[in-house]
């Protein structure tokens, strides 16, 4: 008897981090149960992917989706709509909501909203804190926790640890790869003066590549000194490239499109507050360097920092005006067209965004196709060109600094554990989200 599958996936070109093959896929039971040559008899829905390319789910890593609290300018839902639109499988969500997550209640609180109701799979960050400094080993254990992130810099209230000696105690006890918001809080202090009102193109020189680089090359000094593993944020400066290529042993790092994208040297005049950021944007010299770091490899991942905010907020005179900005839905299409430039390789895509996430992290059973693991699928179509719209953000706040923006490579279909839920635009399956597992915090089996 040949094979039987729920669904086959066909006709497409598989792409995972170590190559390419023609290849169909076939899904039982939410999984990918074999990768080869099937008749569309074997399955009860057979989809055509005849001139497409077939990545693992693209996993982000960094995103802001404002619930509790904050949802005014996102929930969870919403969130998790724009990604999966964007092909988007799953997103590790940061804690700095109201309540902050910081407690083993508030991350169950937020795992309980987001199953069935997400779109995507998920994870959530847990707040580090000098109060619950001493409880982080049994807090990055608890089911939902991408693990602990700490905000070194740009912070409020109890989340903000700017001193050596919390960070210290933070990572004394972390088992898991820690993750870091990096700039120096004390500078930050230091050099408020340097902010212009009402010029955004300020706020590069306030928060300058020596505000991060001095609170990176302090991270690292203690995660040697504590042998911890972290992850250091949205990279902005050519300094911390060069810095970081040093200590590879204990220190991984992100990247981010926008700041891979952006040129700050005319971004400022042309998006005024739409594009701060922090850390910001910065000039074409430093991305230029940034993407010097994604070629050597010293950059691991990308994340998009997803941080929306209204328009309205957006319109605050700087610097009341917040900083952040929608990336959730628009990370595929924008590195994709990198690819097509010929920027970075399509594998060096999949690394970044599936295997590096599952490899860093250690994400059960997402990161590649292969027989056995969840059957997460971002297929795209490298060779369709379209143009990025406000209109087609899903973001409650409306607006992305790409409107306007055409592009090369665009998300056909977005699969979430076999279900196709987003095709061709269209939300085509109701939202069946789920905690993502962890291989250092996985439950016994009975």
């Amino acid at each position: 008897m040949p094979e039987t599958f729920d669904k086959l996936f066909k006709g497409g070109t598989i792409v995972n981090q170590d190559g390419r093959i023609s290849a169909d896929i076939g899904v039982r039971n939410g999984k990918i149960a074999a990768l080869g040559s099937f008749n569309a008899s074997q399955a009860g829905e057979t989809i055509d992917c005849t001139g497409l390319h077939v990545l693992p789910g693209v996993i982000d890593t960094q995103v802001h989706f404002r619930e509790p609290g904050l949802t005014h300018k996102e929930d969870l839902e919403s969130g998790s709509r724009a990604a999966v639109m964007g092909g988007v499988t799953t997103v590790f969500e940061m804690p700095n909501t109201d309540p902050q997550t910081t407690t083993p209640e508030a991350l169950a609180d937020k795992v309980t909203r987001g199953t069935h109701r997400m779109h995507c799979d998920f994870a959530f960050w847990v707040g580090g804190t000098h109060e619950n400094a001493h409880h982080v080993r049994d807090l990055e254990r608890l089911p939902g926790a991408a693990g602990i992130k700490v905000f070194m810099g740009s912070s409020t209230g109890s989340l903000l640890v700017e001193d050596d000696d919390g960070v210290r105690s933070i990572l004394k006890q972390t088992r898991r790869r820690a993750a870091f918001h990096s700039e120096d809080e004390m500078m930050l202090r230091e050099r408020k003066a340097l902010r212009v009102e009402g010029d955004p193109a300020s706020h590069p020189v306030w928060r300058s590549p020596e505000v991060a680089l001095r609170c990176t090359e302090r991270l690292v000094r203690i995660a040697h000194e504590t042998g911890a593993r972290i992850h250091v944020l949205h990279i902005s400066t050519a300094e911390e490239i060069a810095f970081l290529h040093h200590h590879k042993d204990i220190a991984s790092c992100e990247v981010t499109p926008h700041h891979l994208t952006l040129d700050g040297d005319e971004a400022y005049q042309r998006l005024g507050t739409l594009v701060q950021m922090n850390p910001p944007v910065r000039g074409k010299a430093v991305r230029d360097a940034l993407w010097r770091g994604v070629e050597q490899g010293v950059a691991d991942i990308l994340g998009s920092d997803h941080a929306p905010h209204t328009l309205e907020e957006k319109a605050k005179l700087y610097p009341n005006s917040p900083s952040g900005m929608t990336g959730v839905q628009t990370l595929v299409p924008m590195m994709l067209d990198h690819v097509n430039a010929g920027r970075m390789t399509l594998e060096r895509f999949v690394d970044m965004t599936s295997a590096g996430p599952m490899r860093l992290f250690g994400i059960a059973g997402k990161g590649r196709i292969a027989s056995g693991y969840d059957a997460d699928l971002t297929i795209v179509d490298l060779k369709r060109h379209e143009t990025i719209t406000n209109a087609w953000i899903q973001s409650k706040c409306g607006w992305t600094p790409y409107d306007g923006v055409s592009v090369t490579g665009w998300p056909i279909g977005t699969i979430v554990r076999g279900h196709r839920v987003m095709w061709d635009g269209a939300l085509v399956t109701a939202s069946q989200g789920e905690a993502v597992r962890f291989h250092e915090t996985l439950e016994p089996r009975a």
